[in-house]
């Protein structure tokens, strides 16, 4: 007598067929090509999970970036001058002071400045 293996390999596939729900064409209706699709679906979100750190990283220099060249700065400068005052904030933090915060965010420019200047001397 053959193992049809009846129950379990329906309950694998009706999972593969959960997970493909919403896919364009036999995508989600056909197992194999679900399988398939599902699979690199699941790394593309793994990859992507890494590549949004990236990318908001890139966000906040960029907004630093723009808000200490209003005053007549550098992004590096600026960040160098924190790091002499001991003031450790995240880039984060930063931009979120730089959009929303401006007198904050200018009293920190000010510090940085006085900073590199006191590092010359």
């Amino acid at each position: 007598m053959r193992v049809k293996g009846g129950t379990p390999t329906r309950r694998r596939r009706k999972r593969i067929l959960k997970l493909a729900k919403g896919y364009f064409g036999s995508k989600h209706l056909l197992y194999r090509t679900a399988h398939e699709q599902v699979m690199h679906s699941l790394k593309y979100s793994y990859i992507g999970r890494k590549q949004l750190k990236r990318n908001m990283r890139k966000l906040w220099i960029a907004r630093i970036n723009a808000a200490v060249h209003r005053y007549d700065m550098s992004y590096s400068r600026f960040m160098h001058g924190l790091k002499l005052a001991n003031i450790n904030l995240n880039r984060k933090m930063l931009s979120e002071m730089a959009i929303h915060d401006e007198k904050g965010f200018e009293a920190l420019v000010e510090v940085a400045k006085q900073q590199l200047d006191g590092a010359k001397a």
